[in-house]
């Protein structure tokens, strides 16, 4: 590990994972709040929804743009940047007046997150080797899995004591916490080892990834799976505290039990892969995405307990397809890593993006809503895969033995 002044091996490895919570916390920890924002607000359900698609489409943007900028002006100046403009705007989050300045926050949350994580990624790189880089990275894996789970319990815990501001008063505090360890951080990256080309030039190289054919289309079709977790995400505190009259403490236990599936994700798919070839399991993929979203249409609209147990087939199938996708495109990446992870970072934030923009359109029911949205995406995607199966993509046919 590069030599730190003040941080110690522990306290770097603590710090990586604490800035790796910050979106699952960003997101999850007001959404039981979300509700009472609507009133509070009198704005609708679709406006609400906005401050989490709003956020999750400038945070995928953000850690594009913020990759070639930590390689080129280095990693400490953009951490610093990031945590300030995450705190400012989180408090500006807590104060605001109507909806749009509360808009206007998420805005810039996800512009100082997108810029915190890209840094929080190349660290890990930058400052760990070995098997204990190996630890790092199953560490913010799982925290990947347990902060999404926790972050509404506490967003419940926090309304029973105050109103939906607390939430944000919250990340203000932690956005501090981290401003204050970004001043005591020591730059990882030497001059000799950054990117001393135009800014510009380095963006042309996600121009490069984005003419592979078979990378694009394979990405594509991984990402169209995760619009419906998203829908999901912005729809289920409307669906649990509105449709079916929880608390939002109810609510959040609903939701965290929902989480919990995905824990078992990684473990399921090391299984499953023992078990079955590459299209095998795209299948059974496609087969359970498929049944969840007739589920949640036929029975997922008599009791709570009964649409959380139709739709956690999609939150199990979809911690299994993440693990997956992620080994097909790095096998397809042999040039520009770096740039092909942020794109694969990007793509399916921004299709989650509009799923979470979908699943708060005024469908009247956003059961039926979800339904639709699952049932959509997986056709979506089985044609996609059907059109990689026998497309013309030259070269890129032989790696398409990778998937099939």
């Amino acid at each position: 590990m590069r030599r730190q002044k003040y941080l110690t091996i522990s306290a770097m490895i603590a710090y990586i994972t604490f800035i790796n919570m910050f979106i699952p916390l960003s997101t999850d920890l007001y959404l039981p709040a979300l509700p009472e924002m609507g009133g509070y607000f009198s704005a609708s359900e679709f406006l609400v929804g906005m401050t989490l698609t709003i956020f999750f489409f400038v945070f995928a943007v953000s850690m594009v743009l913020f990759g070639p900028l930590a390689d080129k002006f280095g990693r400490r100046p953009i951490l610093i940047f990031g945590a300030a403009i995450y705190t400012v705007a989180s408090f500006a989050c807590a104060v605001s007046a109507n909806i749009y300045f509360l808009l206007a926050g998420r805005f810039f949350q996800a512009v100082g997150s997108g810029a915190v994580i890209t840094v929080a990624t190349a660290l890990i790189k930058d400052c760990f080797r070995g098997r204990l880089m190996t630890k790092i990275l199953a560490i913010t894996q799982a925290l990947g899995v347990v902060a999404p789970m926790v972050a509404p319990l506490i967003g419940g815990i926090l309304l029973t004591f105050i109103d939906w501001r607390g939430s944000f008063w919250l990340l203000t505090a932690l956005g501090a916490i981290n401003l204050f360890v970004a001043f005591m951080f020591c730059e990882t990256l030497p001059e000799h080892k950054r990117y001393h080309g135009g800014i510009l030039k380095s963006l042309t190289l996600l121009l490069e990834v984005g003419r592979k054919k078979y990378f694009m289309a394979s990405l594509i079709m991984f990402s169209i799976l995760s619009a419906p977790y998203m829908a999901y995400l912005s729809a289920s505190s409307f669906i649990y505290v509105e449709f079916f009259n929880l608390s939002a403490q109810e609510y959040s236990y609903f939701f965290a039990l929902n989480s919990a599936a995905s824990i078992a994700g990684p473990i399921l798919y090391l299984k499953l892969k023992d078990l079955m070839t590459n299209v095998g399991l795209l299948r059974l993929t496609f087969f359970v995405a498929m049944l969840s979203g007739i589920l949640v249409l036929s029975v997922g609209q008599t009791r709570a307990v009964m649409f959380l147990l139709a739709f956690l087939p999609f939150t199990a199938i979809g911690a299994v397809i993440r693990p997956f996708a992620m080994e097909i495109l790095l096998l397809e990446s042999k040039e520009n890593v770096g740039t092909a992870s942020s794109m694969i970072n990007f793509v399916p934030t921004l299709f989650g993006s509009l799923g979470m923009m979908l699943g708060t359109l005024p469908w009247g029911n956003f059961i039926v809503g979800l339904s639709l949205i699952i049932t959509v995406s997986t056709f979506l995607s089985i044609v996609l895969s059907i059109f990689i199966k026998g497309g013309n993509f030259g070269a890129a046919r032989q790696a398409a033995s990778n998937l099939t």
